[in-house]
């Protein structure tokens, strides 16, 4: 394995633990209170930027996903889409990049 795709595996992986360690604590107090959720991203403006910047940028990496797997046909790429859309783009991204980089 390429330094580069062992740099983006481990991204991956932090970017998998990281946000899961802070938000399984929430989890455990709140349960799964979709509105209290809901409510802690739009705490205050900071929080709702950062949440709508995320949520753009999940978007605009699952086009640029869908995009070059119709082309590339590499459908092991697709596990970047729940990736990022049930953790986060900090593991999307990496895994998107880990899988694209594949020896063909």
């Amino acid at each position: 394995m390429s330094p580069l795709r062992l740099g983006y595996l481990i991204l991956a992986i932090w970017g998998a633990v990281h946000p899961l360690a802070l938000l399984l604590p929430w989890l455990r107090q709140n349960g799964l209170d979709l509105a209290a959720l809901i409510a802690a991203w739009q705490a205050n403006g900071a929080v709702a930027g950062l949440f709508w910047d995320l949520t753009i940028t999940a978007i605009a990496l699952t086009l640029w996903i869908f995009a070059e797997v119709s082309i590339r046909r590499n459908w092991s790429a697709l596990l970047a889409v729940p990736a990022t859309f049930l953790i986060g783009v900090s593991c999307g991204l990496p895994l998107y990049l880990f899988l694209r980089t594949r020896p063909v």
